[in-house]
Order: C-alpha cells, then structure tokens, then sequence
C-alpha cells in the first residue's frame, strides 16, 4: 500500500532528483519487538524508489552484525541519513511522518549538499565543539514546531563531525520518552543532561551545543 499519495510523491521526485550527488538510506529493523518497523522499512522503501539518487540499504540489527558494530543503532526502527557530509550523525529513531517528514526531506537534502543554512555566528561558534556532542529531539508527527528543531539539529550535526543528532518519536519509544520527561515536544536533550522545551532561536541551541563539548 503507497504512503504517499501522487502529488505527493511527485514533489519529492522533484526533490530528490535535484539532489547535487547521492544520498544513502541505511535502515535497521528486526522482526520480534518492534511494532513499527515494517511500515518504517515500507517508508524507506517507498521513498528510495522514486529516484535513482537515493539508495536503501536495509539491515536486521541481530542478523547483520557487522553493519550493526558499524551504525550503532540505540532504538528501533533506525534512519541513518549517510553521505560524505553527514557521516553517520544524522539518524531518525521511528517513522519520520506527518510533519516530521519535512525534516526527513531537508535532511536528505542538506545531507547531499553539505551546504547547511545556518547563521554564519553559528558555524563559528560550532568550530569550538572539541568532543562530541549528542542531540536528541524528542517530536510527534502531529507537532507544527517539532521540524524547525530538527532541522536545525541535523544541520548541525552536517556542520561538525563532532555532533550526532537524532530525531526521536516519542510516541513510538515511551520508556524514552518517560527517562527524559517529555511533557511537551519538542523537547531537547543535549549530552544528557542539557534540557530545552519548544522552539529555540538558533542561538540559543548552538550556544548550548558548544557549551556542552566543554
């Protein structure tokens, strides 16, 4: 059954073959305890058909074990967004839906580019990152101002080998979603131990990325 309807998909067609080069889709799933993963690798599956400048590779986490020991993958189902740009550092733990999509798209897109539409003082400010810096943006596809948070996130992390940035579904990992106690989405945490709620200026987020490399 299609996800997207055609006008839809055309649009992303539209997207996807103006990519400047390649992008790779590297999807994780298993078979037993995860509820969503086979309409998430129906989504992966859907969208890398409708260009040529989208490639899936689809991975069982406890079958493929060297992919694994590779990707890291924490939560199921896992969207690694891969290119020479973003590396590894751009994933999607559950379905990038509803508005989340958007994020999915800008992600592929910035990802083939690695050009990246942030405010010159903040790819200054993110020169100072010195060790890694994890982000985790906790959304729900029916949320209108959980992309813009993404986003940026994911630029970010195309901006700095030094970041990792991860959108997560909140609904779809609830004992997440209680560890971090998310009340309201988005909902960022930064290192574990850096928490922002609702849309941040962008410099207030690259102000408390760099403060948590130190």
């Amino acid at each position: 059954m299609a996800i997207m309807d055609e006008e839809t998909r055309q649009e992303v067609k539209k997207l996807l073959d103006g990519l400047q080069s390649p992008v790779k889709i590297v999807f994780f799933k298993e078979n037993i305890n995860c509820p969503t993963c086979v309409l998430a690798e129906e989504f992966v599956k859907e969208v890398s058909s409708i260009s040529e400048n989208l490639k899936a590779d689809i991975y069982n986490k406890y079958i493929d074990e060297s992919k694994t020991a590779e990707y890291s993958p924490k939560q199921l189902p896992a969207i690694f967004v891969e290119t020479p740009f973003s590396g590894k550092r751009v994933i999607f733990y559950g379905i990038p839906s509803g508005y989340e999509f958007v994020s999915f798209m800008e992600a592929i897109k910035s990802a083939a580019s690695g050009k990246v539409e942030l405010e010159p003082e903040t790819i200054e400010k993110l020169k100072n990152v010195s060790t890694q810096v994890n982000i985790k943006v906790f959304v729900t596809p029916t949320c209108p101002y959980c992309p813009a948070a993404v986003v940026l996130a994911h630029r970010m992390a195309i901006a700095s080998d030094k970041i990792i940035s991860e959108m997560v579904e909140a609904n779809e990992f609830p004992q997440l979603s209680s560890k971090y106690q998310v009340e309201g989405v988005p909902k960022i945490v930064i290192n574990e131990n850096v928490h922002l709620v609702g849309a941040q200026p962008e410099s207030v987020f690259a102000a408390a990325v760099v403060d948590s490399s130190k």
